[in-house]
């Protein structure tokens, strides 16, 4: 996304920049590291650094055009629609065969009308209306990531009259007029991100003002840097800005509002610090494989989300791969793909012929634009061809419905879905609910162990099967850095309030395990043996790498029933064992093999019932799977009850 800094191939030259392409490269991998998952949870800001490099670089050809007569609408439009549609068109196309091939008839549908929205320039107002950014339904939409472009779009249809408007009746008063648009938009954000904050996130009012910052400094009116060390000294804080609001925020934060003034001011300082010499990160910004990144930077952005989406849901690059492994094959697909689309589309297309008349090049484009309008119509209007699959797949499907499944666990009385919360609103007597006459077990964990107390509850009804679990939420008594305080507080009570103080016959901890909980989950279990308290450990849950309701109505389209099999994480079996041996060797406890209970052979359950799926989505029991799994665990006898 943005736009490229390098020289205009049309003869409106700008003095070209190899640091903002370097900031480019910074701005694209922050989001990209952020959509695989990693550990830097603000990457998402990445976007607003390139809208303040496009409002710079956008700004800047304007301004000279205006200032020098030579500015026509018509120029101006024919180099941003070959800039920017004939990649974007070839990526909505490929990405359209594979919505075909991967999504269910629902989703292709809704990919329909996103393909018509964002071959518009809409899809910020489709998605505005239809999906939340940071929520999981996001990750089934191939299309999500053009609302930026939307963004843009539509603020290359704003800036130019407005432009021209305030250099006729403002000639000497354009960076004020121009800061009064900023201040507006600035106070439209900071305002809706509060109330409103999808329309906040998504629509141009509120993130006008960010382009516009780079628009001002395209004035090229700011003061002069007086020396070298300032020079250094204002560019090493621009890119400290950026990256602490990488690492610093969180999808919990209120954002843009005012929050987005830290990665924006910090690209202002940057491109700021380099106006007359190279500055300190402007050199490290300039290196030929930094500069590289930012020059592919717009393709590798149009390819990396849809090639994360539809690993998501069931697209296999390489087999046997674990989850850090499959997050560097994504980066370098992605990486290939934008490197290809860049040689290949990108380029030759933004040098082509500088004297192409605009009505020719606007004739080409409506036609490309009209005829994928046209499929994703189509797309929509026959509720994503259900014939695809068979009325016992699109049944099995229907079980990965977001509102389908869950109402067993009993969220937000007994599993805190928020992020934070006050503990009062864990609803103890209900949750804790232990009349002294019948035994007592406990689950402790996140969503892993709350899928399972409906089952364990009809399993034993012998015994007060009682619940404490939270999204994410380790039941450790060491929890990982910035976990989240609701969570904390959580697992604190628990451990350190409740369990000294009440007895619990046995207490299950269950939790969507990796190697790095053993340490804390080891210190946990000691700590229970201090309190008397006896425990079971249950090992990983049998989990794939895309909802297995989707795999089993693919296998079911392809005749394929080994398709399930292919897509299930076999090395959480290594995690298992590695349990299994600390249990008896190191811990001491009773420990329970999920994976033994429900594979044998190599062969794993896949149904809980004729047509009913085991499993929801990647790893988490359907109310009859939950029931079934705890039949399975009461016929091992690990659980001993008085």
């Amino acid at each position: 996304m943005g736009l490229s800094a390098a020289p205009p191939p049309d003869g409106h030259v700008l003095k070209y920049r190899p640091d903002i392409d370097g900031l480019r490269a910074v701005a694209v991998l922050a989001v990209i590291v952020f959509h695989l998952g990693m550990p830097v949870r603000g990457g998402f800001v990445g976007v607003d650094v390139f809208f303040t490099i496009s409002g710079f670089l956008i700004g800047s050809i304007i301004i000279r055009q205006v200032q020098a007569g030579t500015f026509t609408y018509a120029a101006f439009y024919r180099r941003r629609v070959r800039r920017i549609l004939p990649a974007l068109l070839i990526m909505l196309t490929v990405t359209s065969f594979a919505a075909y091939r991967y999504l269910l008839p629902s989703e292709l549908a809704d990919f329909g009308r996103s393909l018509v929205a964002a071959n518009l320039s809409v899809s910020n107002f489709y998605f505005w209306q239809h999906s939340g950014y940071f929520e999981a339904p996001a990750l089934s939409k191939p299309l999500l990531h053009t609302w930026s472009l939307g963004i843009e779009e539509q603020f290359y249809i704003f800036l130019p009259p407005l432009l021209v408007s305030i250099k006729k009746w403002f000639p000497i008063r354009v960076m004020m007029a121009l800061a009064g648009v900023l201040a507006a938009s600035l106070i439209i954000s900071s305002t809706a991100v509060h109330r409103y904050p999808s329309f906040a996130f998504y629509l141009l009012p509120s993130r006008a003002w960010e382009l516009i910052l780079g628009t001002i400094i395209a004035l090229d009116e700011f003061p002069r840097i007086p020396t070298k060390f300032l020079r250094h000294l204002a560019s090493v804080a621009g890119l400290t800005l950026i990256l602490l609001a990488c690492v610093l925020f969180r999808s919990t934060t209120p954002f843009p509002g005012l929050a987005a003034l830290v990665p924006c001011l910090g690209t202002a300082l940057v491109i700021l610090a380099g106006r007359e010499q190279a500055s300190v990160v402007g050199r490290l910004l300039s290196l030929r494989p930094v500069v590289f990144v930012g020059r592919i930077s717009y393709s590798l952005y149009l390819w990396h989300w849809p090639v994360i989406v539809f690993c998501g849901l069931g697209m296999k690059l390489v087999y046997g791969l674990d989850r850090h492994q499959s997050q560097l094959m994504m980066f370098l697909v992605s990486v290939a793909l934008g490197t290809a689309s860049w040689a290949i589309v990108e380029e030759p297309f933004r040098r082509g012929r500088p004297d192409a008349a605009p009505r020719r090049v606007f004739a080409v484009a409506g036609a490309g634009i009209a005829a994928l309008s046209l499929a994703g119509g189509a797309l929509w209007l026959s509720g994503g061809i259900p014939k695809r699959f068979s009325p016992e797949a699109r049944r099995v499907a229907d079980y990965m419905d977001a509102d389908s499944g869950h109402d067993f666990y009993r969220s937000n009385q007994c599993f805190m879905l928020t992020m934070d919360w006050p503990l009062p609103k864990f609803n103890v007597d209900e949750c804790l609910k232990h009349d002294g006459h019948k035994p007592s077990i406990l689950i402790l964990g996140d969503s892993h162990a709350a899928h399972l107390w409906w089952g364990l509850h009809s399993a034993y009804p012998e015994a007060d099967v009682m619940q404490a679990t939270s999204v994410g939420c380790k039941p450790v008594t060491r929890q990982r850095p910035r976990q989240f305080a609701g969570c904390t507080r959580l697992m604190t009570f628990m451990l350190q309030e409740y369990l000294p103080t009440h007895h619990v016959d046995v207490v299950l901890v269950e939790a969507h395990w990796d190697a790095d909980d053993i340490p804390s989950l080891t210190d946990t279990i000691v700590w229970l043996h201090s309190l008397n308290v006896p425990v079971v450990v249950l090992g990983p849950m049998l989990q794939y790498d895309a909802p297995l309701p989707r795999l089993l109505a693919i296998s079911m389209r392809d005749n394929d029933p080994s398709i399930p099999r292919q897509h299930r994480l076999s090395l959480l079996e290594d995690l298992d064992a590695k349990m299994a041996a600390l249990a008896g060797s190191t811990w001491h406890v009773p420990y329970l093999s999920l994976l033994d209970i429900l594979c044998h052979g190599g062969q794993c359950l896949q149904y809980a019932a004729p047509g009913v799926p085991l499993q929801v989505d990647y790893g988490h029991l359907t109310e009859e799977g939950s029931v079934l799994v705890a039949k399975k665990i009461r016929s091992t006898g690990v659980i001993h009850l008085q």
